[in-house]
């Protein structure tokens, strides 16, 4: 696989690094699904916040990656003990099936563009061993009047060829999207993941509003191995509710 840059937003170089994230991780859903001696990828860890979580909960292998220069940047000032590493390109150093476990949290909002988004997943496809782990948290399109017309505004600007509804700006210079629940479902299941578990709930978004999230829970299908095997059900689109915005 040729190197590649994933798209770094400048919002993330600058006023991006200064804001503090608030999404939790479920404590549930990680003792169900990834055991404390697990080897763990945070991925888009930003500062490593929730790298630092993880080590606060007792995994003890666990490594952040960031593209943001300036996002690592800050973690290490923080927090000196965390292994935080910047990588500003794809593929990743780590061999196949490096990884028990990643963390994909609200990443993919970051990323508007579906060539990205299915990069970022088919590298993490790579990296986790069949049989391991990938939490997502992402935010799914929101219902709510604020959201409802930021998507239009962007979407009928001069500026938005081809975005898929839900992608947004906001004042600060962020650049986002928000995504279906299928559209998650389907990038994940397209690049050999199959999901486990979901679960919804709101959470404050960087600029002090409220979203609601949706988190899934997938495991890496080995080689061959069909689609639909040992998966649970989901919930329907009417489960719609990262929080970045």
């Amino acid at each position: 696989m040729a190197a590649a840059r994933p798209h770094v937003h400048g919002f993330w170089e600058a006023d991006g690094a200064t804001k503090t994230f608030t999404h939790a991780l479920d404590p549930e859903l990680l003792s169900a699904y990834i055991p404390r001696d697990a080897r763990v990828l945070d991925y888009g860890c930003g500062y490593g916040r929730l790298t630092a979580r993880l080590a606060a909960l007792g995994y003890e292998r666990v490594v952040g990656v960031d593209p943001a220069r300036a996002m690592i940047e800050r973690g290490r000032r923080e927090s000196p003990w965390l292994s935080l590493r910047h990588r500003p390109a794809l593929p990743l150093p780590e061999e196949d099936g490096s990884y028990d476990a990643a963390l994909l949290f609200a990443v993919l909002t970051c990323v508007p563009d579906d060539d990205g988004q299915r990069a970022t997943v088919a590298e993490l496809a790579r990296v986790i061993r069949p049989g391991g782990v990938l939490y997502v948290s992402e935010v799914p399109i929101q219902s709510d009047e604020r959201n409802v017309s930021r998507y239009t505004r962007y979407r009928e600007s001069a500026t938005a060829p081809l975005r898929p509804y839900g992608t947004f700006t906001t004042p600060d210079g962020g650049f986002f999207r928000h995504h279906t629940p299928g559209h998650l479902r389907a990038l994940l299941d397209d690049h050999g993941f199959g999901i486990a578990e979901e679960r919804t709930g709101t959470a404050p978004t960087l600029n002090g509003h409220i979203a609601g999230y949706l988190q899934l829970l997938a495991r890496r299908r080995a080689d061959g191995e069909p689609r639909g095997a040992g998966e649970a059900g989901v919930a329907g689109e009417a489960g719609e509710g990262r929080t970045r915005s």
